[in-house]
């Protein structure tokens, strides 16, 4: 059995918190200051709460940290303030950046784990995924804590921030996505057509995330995509809907400009004109 922190159990902290309670481990928590809500997670999922942040922390090997990424720094921070030597895992969706300064800045703990998670809430029939980076005898203690979990435990390398890069490369598709389908639709009803864009939709067949092999093609076409979008950014405007997606993607489009109708391009090379504006 380990003793783990939990801060703090939010809807991912608890459902992480009865996977590590399910496995024969001990999770505290501190209440101080949390709403009823999470008292109730927290009382569900098995968590035992401590008078103070020190207390929990002189009692546990191991801390999760598991809050909104605003919070993540100050979280990291109180847990430094208290000296705890044990080791801190970050489980926040924040920047490669902010968990490298967590852990060389701030050191919250003896080691430092970058940690991601991928999927939903685990527990009641639902699987996630948890990516995890760091000293490898540091991801061996926490690795161990969620065998024959609902949480498939994956390494991301050693190096901090590598699990957080995942994750960021990961929601700058899935949130932009949904919030893009959230504008589209805004739109179609604007001009009475949203039936007709959710039939379009239900015709297109892609795999657009796991499939990088036709972005030659994207950029092959982006001479006419990126004004294409521009249109797209005017009609938004003119609906009273916001158009600065639109006209990001204008923007990231004119990178490849100059490969038009290059469809042969190596996707290596592809991508790395978005990270210059340059051709490889």
């Amino acid at each position: 059995m380990t003793v783990v922190t939990v801060l703090h159990p939010g809807s991912m902290g608890a459902a992480v918190t009865a996977e590590l309670v399910a496995g024969g481990h001990e999770v505290l928590w501190v209440p101080k200051e949390r709403s009823e809500n999470t008292w109730r997670r927290a009382r569900e999922a098995g968590a035992m709460a401590c008078d103070s942040l020190a207390e929990a922390l002189s009692r546990s090997t191991v801390v999760l940290s598991i809050c909104p990424p605003q919070a993540a720094e100050d979280v990291a921070a109180a847990v430094a303030a208290h000296g705890f030597s044990g080791t801190y895992v970050d489980v926040n969706a924040i920047s490669p950046q902010r968990v490298q300064r967590i852990a060389e800045d701030i050191r919250p703990g003896s080691e430092v784990v970058d940690g991601a998670v991928f999927g939903p809430p685990p527990g009641e029939g639902r699987t996630a995924r948890l990516h995890l980076a760091g000293a490898g005898p540091a991801v061996d203690l926490v690795e161990p804590l969620f065998a024959k979990s609902s949480l498939d435990v994956r390494r991301a390398g050693e190096a901090i921030g590598s699990a957080s890069a995942l994750k960021m490369a990961f929601a700058s598709y899935q949130k932009a996505a949904r919030t893009l389908a959230g504008v589209s639709h805004a739109l179609a009803h604007a001009h009475g057509v949203g039936d007709q864009l959710t039939a379009e939709a239900e015709i297109m067949v892609s795999a657009i995330l796991s499939d990088p092999g036709y972005l030659p093609s994207v950029a092959a076409r982006a001479w006419r995509w990126a004004p294409e979008m521009q249109e797209v950014a005017d009609t938004l405007r003119a609906a009273d809907l916001p158009a600065d997606m639109a006209e990001a993607t204008a923007r990231a489009l004119s990178f490849w400009e100059q490969d038009k109708d290059q469809y042969d391009l190596p996707v290596a090379q592809v991508l790395s004109q978005l990270r210059s504006g340059r051709t490889a």
